[in-house]
């Protein structure tokens, strides 16, 4: 039952890193969620075992309960090359580490930075170690984005991460459906993708009447509306928070 899914990330190349991990979590994702189906079939009770145990990692009374999307079984975000990022410009160092702590925030994903030092890769043996064989977890964080980020699942939080690292205005622009949708646009405004040329003038099929169908547009204009309140709750965040300037 000591099921796990481990996703390695190269910190170094920031440019394929959301698309990298967005096509290999829903790969991921899909797969495991047949097992699960498969499981709910034949042992029900081990199944929803499962579940449930990716929903304690998070308390039930944690802000953010209601606002993450846990991924159906442990996940551990390993962000590699470590020393190669940490010659990075400062800026493009919080933005990435802010997006990935986000991502593994909403996913109910433990992550971590590690490199060929030793002591990075024994914090990353660490976590893996409390997944396979039920080892104490560690209480340790570490949310510098000036230093490795260590960040074990459920101790992080959305008002400590704070709003997608973009102006008012820009966020306001930007055409979403959820908050991950809205960090993505973001972070690939600042880190374009190779095909982000072929994508950008691409017209949203939403807004295209042809497709309308009223209960689909209902449900939609509500999670619209839901995405409006978290833009106005960023950007109420982002004005009262106070950054670092390295």
């Amino acid at each position: 039952r000591a099921f796990a899914v481990v996703l390695v990330l190269d910190l170094s190349k920031p440019n394929e890193l959301w698309t990298t991990m967005e096509k290999l979590l829903q790969v991921a994702r899909n797969h495991v969620n047949k097992i699960l189906t498969k499981l709910e079939k034949t042992n029900p009770e081990v199944a929803a075992e499962i579940k449930q145990r990716m929903r304690s990692n998070l308390q039930r009374d944690h802000p953010d309960y209601d606002l993450v999307d846990p991924f159906p079984i442990p996940l551990v975000i390993i962000g590699s090359k470590y020393d190669i990022f940490h010659e990075f410009d400062s800026e493009m160092r919080k933005i990435i580490s802010k997006t990935l702590r986000f991502v593994s925030h909403y996913y109910g994903a433990s992550l971590v930075f590690t490199s060929k030092s030793e002591a990075l890769l024994l914090k990353a043996r660490t976590l893996i170690n409390h997944l396979a064989f039920g080892y104490d977890k560690s209480k340790s964080v570490s949310v510098d984005h000036s230093k490795p980020l260590f960040i074990p699942a459920g101790l992080d939080s959305l008002s400590q991460i704070g709003p997608p690292p973009a102006s008012d205005s820009d966020i306001g622009k930007m055409r979403a459906n959820t908050p991950l949708e809205l960090w993505k646009k973001v972070f690939e405004k600042m880190f374009p993708p190779e095909s982000f040329c072929d994508l950008q003038d691409t017209k949203d099929p939403a807004q295209d009447l042809q497709y309308a169908e009223y209960e689909v547009d209902v449900m939609r204009a509500q999670k619209n509306q839901e995405l409006e309140q978290y833009k106005r709750n960023a950007s109420k965040t982002w004005k009262e928070m106070d950054f670092d300037s390295d």
